[in-house]
C-alpha cells in the first residue's frame, strides 16, 4: 500500500460542541470519505477528544465499506480524558478500537505532554501486542521528545512520529529544532493546523469573517486584518503554480518535508489536498511567504499548546 503524502484530519467531524460551527451528519461525511479514497488519500487522523468520540465513530462507520489494509488510521490517548484506573491507556485504546471498528491502529499517539514519565511506558504493551503499528507524541517539546525516545529505546522500540502545530503563523517547532531532530532520527513530523482552521484558506477575510458563535470566530476574527497581506501573498505565489490560497499554504508545509494534516469537511477540500503533493515551491517563494507571515506578527499558539522555543 502506498502511503499518501497528505493526512486527512477529522477534528471537525462530530462537532457536538460547536467548536467549528458545523452540524454535518454521517451522510455528508460519506461523500468526503468516498472522494478521498477515489483521490488516493487513505490516511485519516482522529482522536477520542474530537467530539468526545463522535469523530472516531463516524470514521469507523465509513471505513467499513473498504478493505482495512487499504486505510491508515491514526488516533490518540488524551491524558485529560483518562479514567483514573491503572489501565487508563489500555482502556482508552480499546474504546477507540471499538468506535473505529478495527482490531489495530496504525498510529497511536499521546495527545499532549501531561506526564511524559507516566504515560510513555504505557505505549510499550500496545506495541508488544501488535495492535499498534507505530507510536507518536503530540504537543511535546524537543527535550520531551528525546526523553520519550529514551524510554521506548530501553524497551527495544522507537518513536515513529511527532505531531505538532506547524503553519506559516506558528513555526516554533521548526525554530526549536524539532523538525531537524525528526529528520536525523527517522521520525515523521505530522503538521496540524497548516491552514489555521481556515484562517489561511482564502475563504475568510475582513469582509467574510468566521461565523459568529463558533470558537474559531473568537480566536481568528480579530486577527483577520493583520492576515490580509499574507493571504494576498499566498494568492500571488499560488497563481504561478495554479494553486489556490489554501493549496499554497499546504504546499509550503510539504516543502518543509513534513506530513501535513488537512482538516476536511467539504469535497473540494479533499480535491485540493490531492493536488498539492506534486507541487514544489521555490526557495525564494518559501522565504517570501515566511517573511510576510513574520511581519504579520499574529500569534496562533492555542490554549492547549506551548511555544516550542521556550523549552525548559
Amino acid at each position: 500500500m502506498t502511503q499518501a503524502k497528505i493526512v486527512l484530519g477529522t477534528w471537525a467531524w462530530g462537532d457536538n460542541n460547536s467548536y467549528f460551527g458545523n452540524d454535518y451528519d454521517q451522510a455528508h461525511f460519506k461523500e468526503i470519505f468516498d472522494e478521498a479514497v477515489k483521490q488516493g488519500l487513505n490516511f485519516w487522523d482522529t482522536a477520542l477528544a474530537y467530539g468526545y468520540g463522535a469523530s472516531e465513530k463516524l470514521l469507523g462507520n465509513l471505513s467499513q465499506d473498504f478493505d482495512r489494509s487499504d486505510l491508515v488510521l491514526s488516533t490518540k490517548f488524551t491524558p485529560q480524558m483518562q479514567d483514573g484506573s491503572d489501565n487508563a491507556v489500555q482502556n482508552m485504546f480499546e474504546g477507540s478500537l471499538d468506535r473505529l471498528k478495527t482490531d489495530y491502529i496504525d498510529y497511536y499517539w499521546i495527545h499532549n505532554d501531561a506526564d511524559v514519565e507516566k504515560w510513555t511506558p504505557e505505549l510499550i504493551p500496545l506495541l508488544k501486542s501488535g495492535k499498534v503499528k507505530h507510536v507518536g507524541v503530540s504537543n511535546h517539546t524537543l527535550s520531551e521528545i528525546k526523553r520519550v525516545q529514551e524510554i521506548l529505546g530501553e524497551a527495544g522500540y522507537k518513536l515513529d512520529a511527532v505531531q505538532n502545530h506547524l503553519s506559516l503563523l506558528d513555526r516554533t517547532s521548526e525554530q526549536a529544532g524539532i523538525l531537524d531532530y525528526c529528520r536525523e532520527n527517522d521520525i515523521t513530523f505530522f503538521a496540524y493546523m497548516i491552514l489555521e482552521q481556515g484562517a489561511l484558506s482564502g475563504k475568510y477575510d475582513i469582509n467574510h469573517p468566521f461565523p459568529e458563535g463558533s470558537v474559531r470566530a473568537q480566536v481568528y476574527n480579530s486577527k483577520l486584518p493583520e492576515l490580509t497581506k499574507l493571504i494576498d501573498t499566498l494568492r500571488e505565489v499560488g497563481e504561478s503554480h495554479d494553486l489556490s490560497v489554501a493549496q499554497t499554504a499546504m504546499s509550503w508545509a510539504v516543502s518543509k518535508g513534513v506530513l501535513p494534516i488537512i482538516g476536511v469537511t467539504k469535497i473540494h477540500q479533499v480535491q485540493d489536498a490531492a493536488q498539492v503533493s506534486s507541487v514544489q515551491l521555490s526557495d525564494e517563494e518559501i522565504q517570501r511567504l515566511e517573511q510576510v507571515a513574520d511581519q504579520a506578527g499574529v500569534n496562533t499558539i492555542g490554549s492547549w499548546e506551548q511555544d516550542m522555543t521556550q523549552d525548559k
